[in-house]
């Protein structure tokens, strides 16, 4: 079915992106696999070419276009191409990053940091996950106590995305014991600064070019200038973003949906056993005319529910709908399209097993499907 959501500036702008990839990170993917790490250079280059930042003003250096649409087309290819590692972080950067700078920040801050950051010189990070803290966000213990002119920062962040390439790090911290929710705050970390130190670069199942380190605060003071927002905003600056980061993880999902599907769709046109292609087979064409009606099916909700946040109407269980179905329709699809390859599909050489364990922590990270499901479950008022 024809998608109306896109206009003519996204396609220019998907096809922009998709040139941007060819040069810059195909070449590169497999050393950057092996590194661990994608070089800086990446985002510099990301930040010429125009495909980050897209919703930061212009005069701020940025695209000044404040549409999700630009953002879903970033999320659709990194699915569709293949290269959730190496194009993780300039999502991460760009669609979870950026919007609290744009939304909470004060004239000055956003002088201070944008400008380096639209142009991927400054790479950003945002701290949430702790080691006894995942989901809970109301369960954070990294503290921060005033003193004077400053905040002093204590504590631990695991699983941090960017962890190791960041100058800018969003960092949720307590700065009141006695208020679960609203005892939470942001404060902008900065490279270079006096006890803020950066753990390994975590080996992961997959995703590896995606750096995800450990955090350590052992009394980082930080200029009371840093705070982002209001003292005591932080969890409801989180509920107000976590949607759109939700859908970004939704619509990456679908696109690495719809590459295995036509991978295997190949590959079983190609295949032979028995005399003959494994696609004439009754079970090959049974199982891939399940998953292309389950992924068309989703296709047409993850464009509503793109409208509906470019609309300000997507809430918070509808977010963590479509984040929930689409990273499990995923890992389910990607999982029977590797069967359908045999033993060639647990072949790293083969694009679909890389897509098989890069799949795995969609289910995980932005809120796991379980708390998807407690999102969904209170707004039922259960």
């Amino acid at each position: 079915m024809r998608s109306n959501l896109f206009e003519v500036e996204h396609e220019d702008f998907r096809a922009a992106f998709r040139a941007f990839v060819s040069a810059e990170i195909a070449p590169n993917a497999n050393a950057w696999e092996q590194a661990g790490i994608v070089p800086r250079e990446l985002f510099t280059a990301a930040g010429e070419a125009g495909v980050i930042a897209m919703e930061v003003p212009e005069e701020y250096g940025g695209g000044g276009a404040p549409d999700f649409r630009f953002s879903a087309v970033v999320a659709e290819e990194i699915g569709a191409l293949g290269i959730s590692g190496a194009g993780l972080g300039l999502a991460t950067h760009t669609d979870i990053c950026l919007p609290y700078l744009t939304a909470l920040g004060t004239p000055e801050q956003k002088k201070r940091w944008l400008p380096a950051l639209a142009s991927g010189e400054s790479i950003a990070a945002i701290a949430m996950t702790e080691p006894g803290t995942g989901s809970d966000l109301a369960g954070i213990a990294t503290t921060a106590r005033r003193e004077g002119d400053s905040y002093v920062v204590d504590g631990a962040k695991t699983f941090i995305s960017n962890g190791i390439n960041a100058d800018v790090v969003i960092t949720v911290v307590r700065t009141d014991r006695e208020s679960r929710h609203g005892g939470l705050s942001l404060l902008v970390l900065g490279r270079g600064m006096a006890g803020l130190t950066r753990g390994r670069n975590l080996d992961k199942l997959g995703q590896h070019a995606q750096d995800t380190a450990e955090l350590a605060f052992d009394g980082v003071r930080v200029p009371r200038e840093n705070l982002l927002g209001e003292e005591g905003g932080a969890f409801r600056a989180l509920v107000a973003n976590l949607p759109q980061e939700r859908l970004s993880i939704a619509v990456l999902a679908l696109g690495a949906a719809r590459t295995a599907l036509a991978q295997t769709l190949e590959y079983v046109k190609g295949r032979k056993a028995f005399g003959q292609p494994i696609g004439s087979f009754q079970n090959t064409r049974f199982v891939l005319a399940e998953i292309a009606t389950e992924v068309a099916v989703a296709g047409s909700h993850v464009e509503r529910c793109v409208q509906a946040h470019c609309a300000g109407e997507l809430s918070a269980e509808e977010a963590a709908q479509v984040k929930w179905w689409c990273t499990e329709l995923q890992g389910r699809v990607i999982d029977r399209c590797l069967q359908l390859h045999g033993g060639y599909g647990y072949m790293r050489e083969y694009p679909i097993a890389r897509a098989w364990a890069d799949a795995r922590i969609t289910r995980i990270y932005g809120g796991t499907t379980e708390i998807m499901k407690e999102v969904v479950g209170r707004g039922l008022g259960l």
